[in-house]
């Protein structure tokens, strides 16, 4: 039997187009930046703006749609919409800043999946526009590109909703996709705000402000000075980061429900309270036993766990950070914060789905013949699907990390830093132990590209792409 036809490429096509339009659109924004600071790249943006809504607008309107969307096709999309996004970007910064493809692709991709990783060893002597592209990518990519096209150019309605579940979310805050979806963008779009305010308080320049906004709320990271938030040497900068990180983290359920003045239900969110916990924990180990500064601590423990990678020391210090501290950030940078926020990793959710499922098998073993164990978590039941889902989902993530951090091995890195920079491009996280540069060989770079990509879409539906195209060309 035949899964997927290349009647399904169709489909895929003409809702591709959608996103390329969208993205055409992301792209030339940085040109009103080009336009202030009196930069003459234009056609750096105009060129790869015009070849995305052109594409886009020939897929949308002449692919025939041969049959209803369904999730296979929107986890399609969503795996092609990143590669295409990666791709346009890359071209930008081809042309502005006179760089190869691959570390452009790089660049991009990892500022799209909001990982922060950068080739640059000197971002501040980039043009304002491509740094605020950089940044303006981060933001979008930490909702999803899926998501903000829906927001924009998809009716409500299926086709919403397939693709709304193709970016690995499920949560609902209103009873329609589209309304989900407005909602949340309306929740981001304050906080947004919210976060140039604050830093504009503590006296920071206004184009420092948005940026720092924008990478900083999306868990993205990838910052506008060479030595990141560490560049202020502000303690109030650092609580400002940090404040907006945690939101980033958190899921726009739980936002919703704060704005709404349903506090007892923000207080009983379990992946809000495991997220305090994990702070409080490994921060404590940061400091009592891997004798790390306590500001120090927290910060880093903040970062890697919401996955924004956003640091205060240079590349060589973290280098030099204890073999602890380090794993102790692995740790962080593999569980990530809550599902439904821009945060990447496994998610909290699952890592207690998966222990919680075999606290319950030990206490079915225990328990009299006959006897029902209560599985729920937050008072919602937990199903024999969800755990076989969250354990597959997990050892999926170590197979595929494990293929990283051999690749990087293998090409004469320590294994511990080696363990250290796949987890935080598989994380979507963005910490460095130096390796990430422009000048790593091509395979690793790849490799990473390649992590960076598979962990913002969660896998899956990488391998349903894969899948789909085999069968779509197979020849009977």
């Amino acid at each position: 039997m035949r899964y997927v036809g290349k009647r399904d490429l169709f489909t895929v096509g003409k809702y591709l187009g959608n996103i390329m339009q969208g993205i055409g659109f992301v792209v030339a924004l940085p040109l009103i930046v080009a336009l202030i600071y009196g930069e003459g790249n234009f056609l750096s943006f105009i060129v790869p703006s015009i070849i995305s809504l052109s594409i886009g607008t020939v897929l949308k309107r002449y692919s025939p749609e041969e049959c209803a969307i369904r999730l296979k096709h929107g986890m399609m999309v969503a795996c092609l919409a990143w590669l295409w996004a990666g791709f346009i970007g890359s071209l930008i910064m081809m042309s502005a800043l006179n760089i190869d493809f691959a570390n452009a692709f790089f660049e991009n991709m990892s500022a799209w999946t909001g990982s922060g990783l950068t080739v640059f060893s000197n971002v501040e002597a980039l043009p304002k526009s491509i740094l605020f592209l950089r940044s303006f990518e981060q933001w979008i990519g930490g909702l999803g590109v899926v998501i903000v096209v829906i927001g924009v150019l998809i009716r409500p309605g299926t086709a919403a909703a397939r693709l709304y579940k193709s970016e690995a979310r499920e949560e609902r805050i209103k009873p329609s996709i589209a309304n989900t979806v407005r909602t949340i963008w309306w929740i981001y779009l304050t906080y947004t705000v919210l976060g140039i305010v604050l830093y504009g308080l503590t006296g920071m320049p206004l184009f420092d402000a948005i940026n720092n906004t924008l990478t900083n709320l999306s868990t993205g990271g990838m910052s506008i000075k060479n030595l990141n938030i560490g560049y202020y040497r502000s303690d109030a900068v650092y609580l400002v980061t940090m404040f907006l990180m945690i939101l980033g983290g958190t899921s726009f359920l739980v936002h919703y429900q704060a704005i709404k003045g349903r506090f007892s239900n923000v207080l009983r969110d379990i992946q809000l309270q495991a997220t305090f916990a994990f702070i409080i924990l490994f921060t404590v180990l940061s400091i009592y036993i891997g004798g790390v500064a306590p500001l120090e601590s927290v910060y880093y423990v903040i970062s890697a766990l919401s996955c924004t990678g956003s640091s205060i020391s240079s590349t060589s210090q973290m280098v030099a950070w204890s073999g602890y501290f380090k794993i102790v950030l692995i740790i962080c940078m593999l569980t990530g914060m809550a599902a439904g926020s821009t945060t990447g990793a496994v998610k909290i959710i699952r890592v207690i789905t998966v222990l919680k499922g075999v606290y319950w098998d030990i206490m079915r073993i225990l328990a009299p013949e006959g006897s029902v164990i209560p599985r729920k978590i937050s008072c919602k039941s937990v199903s024999d699907a969800e755990i076989r889902e969250a354990g597959s989902y997990i050892s999926l993530y170590f197979i595929l990390l494990f293929f990283t951090w051999s690749v990087l091995v293998t090409y004469g890195y320590d294994p511990l830093n080696s363990l250290f920079e796949a987890a935080s491009a598989q994380g979507n996280v963005g910490l460095s132990m130096g390796i990430t540069s422009f000048n790593l060989p091509l395979i690793p770079k790849m490799a990473l590209i390649l992590s960076m990509w598979l962990g913002r879409l969660e896998i899956i539906p990488v391998l349903v792409l894969i899948r789909g195209f085999v069968e779509a060309f197979k020849v009977n």
